[in-house]
């Protein structure tokens, strides 16, 4: 996905950088034009790994914000399992033509009734036992999953931003090329 958005970038003579980060930013390379920039970037992003767990989008956007000075086209590839980044999504999608990227698992939306199951939390290392055999679990667990990806919905339509669902089961390029002709019959 980063390398066809990168090479895409490249095709059109434009500049590519990229902001890695966890609850912090880790990794910052500045936008640059050149085929061995975006190969730079590429190599990154198949050998980054993060030094911290969490998430802060938030915060990612407020480093873009203060970093990136020229209205610049972004893309955010995240899961969105964060809270508490609406505002700075606002302020990054009034400064910059803001992009999210939604990648996510179908499997991650419901528990499979398989009993007594050992999760452990990817960002915490927190593990917990769930017990999935229990209708009325899967279910909260159902519906908080609703009500994450609802307010990430209406946090994007609010602040008039445009989003691509990318599912980690199917190819990503029919969603992006429909994204792309959307976009170019709206200009």
């Amino acid at each position: 996905l980063c390398a066809v958005l990168a090479f895409s970038a490249l095709k059109n003579n434009d500049k590519v950088g990229v902001i890695f980060f966890s609850d912090v930013v880790e990794k910052f390379i500045p936008p640059k034009k050149g085929r061995s920039h975006v190969l730079r970037i590429l190599r990154e992003v198949l050998v980054f790994r993060p030094e911290r767990r969490g998430t802060n989008i938030a915060g990612g956007l407020r480093f873009l914000t203060g970093a990136i000075k020229k209205r610049s086209i972004v893309f955010l590839i995240s899961d969105y399992i964060d809270e508490g980044y609406e505002d700075a999504l606002k302020i990054a999608g009034k400064k910059h033509d803001l992009v999210g990227i939604k990648l996510f698992d179908p499997r991650e939306a419901d528990l499979p009734p398989v009993g007594l199951m050992r999760t452990v939390d990817a960002e915490t290392g927190e593990t917990r036992w769930v017990d999935a055999g229990d209708r009325n679990v899967r279910e909260a667990y159902a519906r908080w999953w609703r009500a994450m990806e609802e307010a990430r919905i209406r946090t994007f339509r609010r602040s008039g931003l445009d989003e691509i669902r990318i599912r980690t089961d199917q190819p990503y390029v029919k969603p992006l090329m429909m994204f792309f002709r959307m976009r170019e019959k709206r200009w």
